[in-house]
């Protein structure tokens, strides 16, 4: 989760450019929560920027289906619902399966050494209980698989669905003895790429996918805030 004081612009970028990346970023870490309200002035202020370029990066967001403009309502961050969460998941998964077989064809022993790191990583977060590396590690062993696939179109496609997913994994994996299942999972599939079997890990990584779905619509019932657009 990201500090309020990181949304203060101060770096070499310019300024149209670093205000669309941290209001991006501040959407996919869980700053800023579904159905929540952005404020133009509030988070010019904040930012220390002027109205002028938050607004273009709103405009950018919402092209990227991150945030929406509601009549009467105003902009917000993009809401969810039940459907659309399952929609997302299943896509992925079909979508993973198919990269996960087109990685095995092309998975390097760097690479596989590199996905044992992350794992070892992974591992350890879970055992200080550091949420934000925990999924971290999550999303760069995905990406491993995702790079190997060597599918540019595939992998444009993985990215625009793991965007929508980002903002909600910190709900996924908060949900109680869901890390240790994933990281299981996860060691499950890396067995199944390094033995070869398309097969299985294809199987492997859509349960996995399922599984993780599961475990936000959970957590969002738990937490009682599913957003409905309307």
């Amino acid at each position: 989760m990201i500090e309020k004081e990181s949304l203060k612009i101060d770096d070499y970028k310019t300024v149209r450019d670093a205000v669309f990346e941290r209001l991006r970023k501040a959407i996919l870490d869980g700053f800023f929560k579904p159905g929540e309200r952005l404020v133009e002035n509030q988070i010019a202020e904040e930012m220390g920027v002027s109205r002028t370029p938050v607004r273009e990066a709103i405009r950018r967001l919402e092209i990227e289906k991150l945030v929406v403009n509601l009549p009467r309502k105003g902009v917000m961050v993009a809401p969810i619902n039940e459907s659309q969460v399952k929609e997302i998941f299943n896509i992925r998964g079909a979508l993973e399966g198919l990269a996960v077989k087109l990685a095995i064809d092309n998975i390097d022993s760097k690479t596989l050494k590199q996905m044992e790191k992350i794992l070892q990583e992974m591992d350890e977060a879970i055992k200080k209980g550091d949420l934000n590396k925990e999924v971290e590690c999550n999303t760069r062993f995905h990406d491993c698989i995702i790079n190997a696939s060597e599918s540019s179109k595939l992998s444009e496609m993985l990215r625009n669905i793991h965007d929508q997913i980002q903002r909600f994994r910190h709900r996924s994996l908060s949900v109680e003895g869901r890390p240790q299942i994933a990281l299981s999972e996860h060691q499950d599939i890396l067995q199944a790429i390094k033995e070869r079997d398309k097969n299985k890990a294809e199987q492997l990584i859509k349960n996995h996918i399922e599984n993780a779905g599961k475990a936000l619509l959970k957590k969002i019932h738990e937490d009682g805030n599913f957003k409905v657009l309307s």
